[in-house]
């Protein structure tokens, strides 16, 4: 790959622009040393524009035919596998993950595009409505009346850090956002900037060779926060799509509040993931779950925000056995590079912080680091009592480190339970003894998570249309909402009334021809086309 290949400049509507605000690099966390090109960050100017291209293509994308739309998602999808080894290498360079981690997050990037293009494609997120008129009807006639659900506009995306391809410039956010007819104005994460102008650049072709308003899509590069805001300040954008830290999240939902018109913020947050162990479980495999508790855990670092960083059980010898199979387990983990130095700081902190927490007690550690920004593994252990005491212990530590928490019975499990903020996933490990405790808790954790989990782990979002990742607050902003899965196409969407409207005048998805062949609600019953 060659330096050319990536220009270090934005990417606003057709075509490139350089930055003038700042200057920086991506860094490989795996050596520390910086990475060619050099990046100009972009400001105000750059913002505007790209808001003002993608608020002049709005009209025209959004009525764009369900097929050429989804043709757009399938020619990106294709142009990203055309990048081939030159995106593989780039993003693991940027990143410090390995080869296969980011071919299979290239196959699951493409995945999504191509299961939004059989979303957009099936129709039923327009959730056509015809209510006909009746002119007869005593003792008032009702008027013709028709509904579908339309784009809300050109949607500001943020690239997250842990996943450069499938949570960035064309994964879900994104893809969801396109699909549901809104342009996208992308700010990529500035830990890998190569990677996402190559994959920008993928998304600026698909544009052109389908023939689409250039302002469907921009890229904006930059650091720091003051290109964020201005992005969600601008008027033209009508919602936000982000995934990091809670702090990062709140301040983005305080600027899109104090707006002159509010919009959306889509914020995925922070997660502790709960693992509850019934003792059916425990006593049939303790020795099992330990081992493979901890191979979730350490996955990628650890970066990941379904990472189970909670771990729920009954005091006892079956318990012991668990700890001392995930200590054993620990005990061999090579540490591993995180996404960046300052993500491996935090992470170091945060072990730090709960090793001095009052009695919580380290009961196992991974292997040494052995080069730079690499994440030992750690485990603690305390009870429940201390847990409910310290409400510090819920806070998300990012990387790989648990708490593991010894419950008295199942009635002190569910009342810690009740203490939780609101989660991601929530998993529960069981026998079919264990039916009624399990039972007992899942009501809580339905009010607390946006997935549960049998005798699973919760590290892998599979892309479907029955995924939620999502979940109450703090997990995300909307526990309403999710950023996986074709339900996903839904945030970006909102219905619109159409009163007596002539024929010719309606949209065509509720004229009566129905020449897109759409299932449609007529007068209340479903009508398969």
């Amino acid at each position: 790959m060659t330096q050319q290949q990536i220009s270090g400049d934005m990417l606003i509507g057709g075509t490139s622009m350089r930055g003038t605000s700042t200057q920086f690099r991506a860094i490989n966390p795996a050596t520390g040393i910086e990475l060619d090109p050099v990046f100009g960050g972009g400001g105000a100017a750059e913002v505007a524009l790209a808001c003002k291209l993608a608020w002049a293509a709005f009209d025209s994308y959004r009525e764009t035919s369900l097929d050429a739309r989804a043709v757009f998602l399938e020619t990106i999808a294709s142009e990203i596998l055309a990048l081939g080894d030159a995106l593989i290498e780039r993003t693991c360079a940027e990143t410090g993950l390995p080869r296969g981690r980011i071919e299979g997050e290239r196959g699951r990037t493409v995945g999504q595009l191509r299961l939004f293009a059989q979303t957009v494609r099936e129709g039923g997120w327009i959730d056509a409505r015809i209510d006909p008129a009746m002119p007869d009807r005593k003792p008032m006639p009702r008027s013709d009346i028709r509904q579908r659900h339309i784009p809300l506009g050109p949607v500001a995306v943020f690239g997250a850090s842990n996943f450069p391809l499938a949570f960035s410039v064309a994964g879900g956010d994104t893809t969801s956002a396109l699909a549901a007819g809104c342009p996208v104005v992308f700010k990529a994460h500035p830990a890998h900037p190569g990677t996402s102008v190559l994959v920008g650049g993928a998304i600026q072709r698909a544009v052109r060779t389908c023939g689409l308003d250039e302002g469907v899509f921009s890229m904006l590069l930059g650091t720091g926060n003051q290109i964020g805001t201005a992005l969600v300040e601008n008027h033209h954008i009508k919602a936000v799509s982000f995934t990091g830290s809670r702090a990062g999240g709140l301040a983005l939902m305080r600027v899109a509040a104090s707006r002159k018109e509010p919009i959306p913020v889509y914020a995925e947050m922070s997660s502790i993931n709960p693992v509850f162990l019934l003792p059916g479980a425990l006593g049939a495999h303790a020795d099992a779950i330990g081992t493979n508790f901890v191979a979730s855990l350490t996955l990628g670092a650890g970066q990941f925000c379904t990472n189970p960083g909670l771990l729920l059980g009954i005091d006892g010898p079956d318990f012991d056995g668990f700890l001392a199979s995930a200590t054993a387990a620990l005990g061999g983990a090579s540490a591993l590079t995180m996404l960046t130095p300052g993500i491996h700081n935090a992470y170091e902190s945060g072990v730090t912080r709960l090793a001095s927490a009052p009695n919580v007690h380290a009961v196992g550690v991974g292997l040494p680091a052995t080069g730079p920004n690499q994440g030992r593994a750690a485990l603690f252990v305390t009870d429940a009592d201390q847990f409910m005491a310290n409400h510090s212990l819920q806070e998300e530590i990012f990387g790989a480190a648990a708490l593991i928490i010894r419950c008295q019975d199942i009635a002190t499990m569910k009342a810690l339970g009740e203490t939780l903020e609101g989660q991601l996933t929530a998993t529960i490990h069981m026998e079919p003894g264990d039916l009624d405790a399990a039972r007992h808790l899942i009501p809580m954790l339905e009010r607390r998570v946006g997935r549960i989990l049998i005798n699973g782990y919760p590290t892998g979002v599979e892309v479907c249309h029955a995924m939620v990742h999502g979940g109450p607050y703090p997990a995300t902003s909307d526990g309403r909402s999710t950023s996986v899965g074709s339900l996903a196409i839904h945030r970006f969407l909102r219905p619109v009334c159409y009163q007596d409207f002539p024929q010719d005048l309606l949209p065509a998805a509720l004229q009566d021809s129905n020449q897109e062949h759409l299932s449609r609600r007529h007068d209340g019953v479903l009508a398969v086309s």
